[in-house]
């Protein structure tokens, strides 16, 4: 049996008959071509709950009492509510975009749909930079927990950078390994951090004094809300998780509204009594320097070991969300490949572990980096410095994904229930709303950097468009070609003629 024809043997006088061969030929080599390895649809509703979860719960809740207590003191937790409400509005968009549009990418894919390539692109671009960058403040924190049992790694910042970037590679191995031990590792790590952090926050309500509270506002009543929002949306930001990873939940238009709402639900509650307890336990500004303020709480409640016990389970936190963000981290980059606004090599996918191995090693690369290039600063300098900058480029896809809803209820209506337009446009514009008011909480200096680095993408984004435009030129050529040497053939006098019997 004959296989395809090769569009370079085909031979007609007719130089129209020529054109229409070729393409079908090209067709038929395309078809015949064995099929590109795609990602493997391995996570149920609960393996996707479980990265919801597990990379939210990380570094943020046990890190951040720390940071928000030397920005903002206790009127931080009034902060907490607002991005708890915040975080929920942001759950609901996410939710149902996932459930119109079931595509790896996320928000990138939201953004792209509706505003077209460029908008795609700065989505792209801010969300896998906060993928990498938030990989290093997780890691970070991890040696920070690390140092209770290796003091070491606390006071000698080469030998925590180095520590954090070997743990940032055993995890590369496994999600290159495939998706479905990632997810075990994912509800593992995060069935046994959640529970504990529950128990914790439930009991220390009662060992709160509340002397460790006043006073509330020592920088001001609103000033330290904006300061204290973006701190604490670091605590959610993976919301979207299972949106980002589509293309590998099963059942998709179902499992990933459920794992996305109930994921952050149940992180919200459990975020708000663990810090309410914390908070209440240690003094303000003793908590404004601690490294480890959950470890320091268990031991001034119980006593003896427990502080260490904490310490466990802050290293199981950090160890499954950094797991759960190296799986992000190559998702993003391959939509947006797939779609020729990244370099092509990112698209590729290993075809028996089904897991894009290029974009996942070379983001682990630049964490690597910025670990080294922030090893001389202090553990909680870095992680807040790390994390500000991570959160905004994360702010700026979120915003877009809110904004992205209500572009395609208006353009596509068809992927939405109309009889919700009120309540999905209404809480879209809420959730746009409290990304932008989060920015500005960021303050100037991050925003600036922040912009720097998205503009920094645009040189890519104008190189990718010249070499689509390049390859289009070269497809035309090709399609051109063989209509070429029949007119040489079948006209006389040769091309000369045949091209001025056109314009006759």
């Amino acid at each position: 049996m004959a296989g395809p024809v090769d569009p370079r043997t085909i031979v007609t006088a007719n130089p129209e008959v020529a054109r229409e061969e070729f393409v079908m030929a090209q067709i038929a080599v395309e078809a015949a071509a064995p099929e590109k390895p795609r990602l493997k649809r391995s996570m149920g509703v609960w393996m996707a709950t479980a990265l919801v979860i597990g990379n939210m719960v990380g570094s943020g809740v046990f890190l951040l009492p720390a940071s928000l207590a030397g920005a903002a003191g206790p009127m931080s937790l009034v902060g907490w509510v607002f991005t708890g409400a915040g975080a929920m509005l942001l759950a609901f968009v996410f939710s149902r975009l996932g459930r119109a549009m079931p595509r790896t990418g996320g928000p990138y894919a939201y953004a792209r749909r509706a505003f077209g390539d460029f908008i795609g692109f700065q989505t792209a671009w801010g969300y896998w930079i906060a993928a990498w960058a938030g990989n290093a403040a997780i890691a970070v924190a991890f040696v920070g927990y690390l140092a209770v049992f290796w003091p070491q790694v606390g006071t000698s910042n080469l030998l925590g950078a180095l520590v954090g970037i070997g743990v940032i590679w055993l995890l590369t191995a496994v999600n290159v390994i495939g998706t479905r031990e990632t997810g075990i590792v994912q509800i593992v790590t995060t069935v046994l951090k959640f529970v504990p952090l529950a128990i914790i926050g439930v009991i220390g309500l009662f060992f709160i004094k509340g002397s460790n509270l006043t006073p509330f506002a020592p920088h001001g009543t609103f000033s330290a809300i904006s300061a204290a929002a973006p701190l604490t949306l670091w605590a959610f930001i993976g919301l979207e998780s299972a949106t980002v990873a589509a293309g590998e939940v099963r059942d998709p238009e179902r499992n990933i509204p459920r794992a996305t709402i109930y994921g952050t639900l149940a992180t919200t509650i459990v975020y708000i009594l663990g810090t309410v307890a914390v908070m209440g336990v240690i003094p303000a500004t003793v908590l404004a320097h601690s490294t480890s303020p959950f470890a320091d709480a268990a031991g001034i409640m119980f006593g003896g070991s427990w502080n260490k016990v904490i310490a466990i389970v802050a290293l199981i936190s950090t160890f499954g969300a950094l797991n759960g963000w190296i799986l992000l981290q190559g998702r993003v980059p391959l939509a947006a490949a797939e779609d020729g606004l990244f370099p092509e090599q990112f698209a590729k996918v290993h075809g028996r572990r089904g897991t894009p191995v290029f974009g996942l090693v070379v983001s682990s690369v630049l964490v690597s980096g910025l670990m080294l290039m922030n090893y001389t600063k202090g553990l909680v300098s870095a992680f807040t410095f790390i994390i500000l900058l991570a959160t905004l480029t994360t702010l700026v896809p979120y915003a877009y994904s809110a904004a992205a809803q209500v572009q395609l209820y208006f353009t596509e209506p068809d992927l939405f229930e109309g009889k919700r337009f009120i309540r999905d446009t209404t809480i879209a514009a809420l959730a746009f709303g409290y990304s932008v008011w989060a920015i500005t909480g960021s303050g100037k200096d991050i925003i600036a950097k922040g912009f720097i680095l998205l503009l920094a993408g645009i040189p890519i984004y104008v190189a990718m468009k010249w070499w689509q435009t390049r390859q289009a030129e070269r497809e035309r050529v090709a399609l051109e070609a063989p209509s070429a040497a029949p007119l040489a053939a079948g006209t006389h006098g040769g091309p000369l003629a045949a091209m001025k019997g056109e314009r006759k």
